[in-house]
């Protein structure tokens, strides 16, 4: 745990989150509509519903609140959620650089925040925006910070 960041640390897999009560895995999808590489392969082999859902409210954007930003929560236990946040635009690292937004990332993290907290649940994610989006943990942790263990929500990231 980092004293600072209220973040706990700890070895092991975000989608077999560890604790008592309810649960929300946190994780980034790109708004592009594409799931197939990185952390959302392990959510799909636990749960077909995450990838389900994340396709269908792609499919039909032009009427829900897709984008960058978004936050969908899909419930997979009883007491266990997804959420599938939209942080990066586009995938792969192009001529715009690599494809985490960290604005998205912070809007949506306060989505999960609220949902967390109506849910009285604890927040769990690998560290997002740093795999295949490219993002800097050092960028990322902060927003954590600021819109979770800062109220209250505890947090836990996952490292394999």
């Amino acid at each position: 745990m980092t004293e600072n960041t209220g973040i706990s640390y700890v070895k092991g897999d975000a989608t077999a989150p560890q604790g008592k009560g309810v649960k929300v895995i946190a994780h980034i999808c790109n708004d592009l509509g594409g799931w197939g590489k990185g952390f959302v392969l392990a959510l799909s082999r636990r749960w077909p519903e995450p990838e389900a859902a994340y396709r269908r409210w792609h499919r039909e954007r032009a009427r829900n609140d897709f984008g960058l930003g978004a936050a969908q929560f899909v419930q997979v236990g009883e007491r266990l959620w997804v959420a599938n946040v939209v942080g990066q635009r586009g995938m792969g690292t192009g001529s715009k650089g690599v494809p985490v937004r960290y604005e998205a990332i912070d809007a949506g993290l306060g989505r999960v925040a609220a949902r967390a907290e109506e849910l009285g649940a604890s927040v769990h994610m690998p560290r997002i925006g740093c795999g295949l989006a490219g993002g800097k943990w050092s960028r990322v942790e902060p927003l954590i910070t600021e819109r979770l263990t800062r109220h209250g929500i505890p947090v836990t990231v996952y490292d394999r």
